[in-house]
């Protein structure tokens, strides 16, 4: 249920590993209390090869945490909180760090073997 799209300036993997920055993530994201089954826990990563940001160094990190409807405000603070420490963590030197949570459509639907 709980999906993280991390998008980022490609340059970035030049000089981190992406994979262990999923991991992490998904570590960080499966102990927390509002993810009852990590299993259901989905993350991937996405390169830009174009932008533009404000920042010096001109890098980014953006994660999306996307969630079913139902956890609070404090929750989805906290959420966003824990994974922007992995991202702070990991990327120190990226120029901006983002995390944006919201809500999967009520309809949302999904197979697995």
């Amino acid at each position: 249920m709980p999906h993280v799209i991390l998008e980022y300036s490609a340059p970035v993997s030049d000089t981190h590993d992406m994979q262990a920055l999923c991991d992490a993530a998904f570590a960080a994201l499966a102990a927390h209390s509002a993810i009852p089954n990590p299993a259901t826990l989905k993350i991937r990563a996405i390169p830009y090869e174009i932008w533009k940001i404000g920042t010096d160094p001109d890098s980014f990190v953006h994660a999306d945490l996307a969630l079913l409807p139902g956890r609070d405000e404090v929750t989805k603070a906290d959420l966003a909180r824990t994974l922007l420490a992995v991202l702070t963590g990991a990327l120190p030197e990226v120029g901006s760090l983002t995390v944006n949570v919201s809500e999967l459509s009520p309809s949302y639907s999904k197979r697995v073997l």
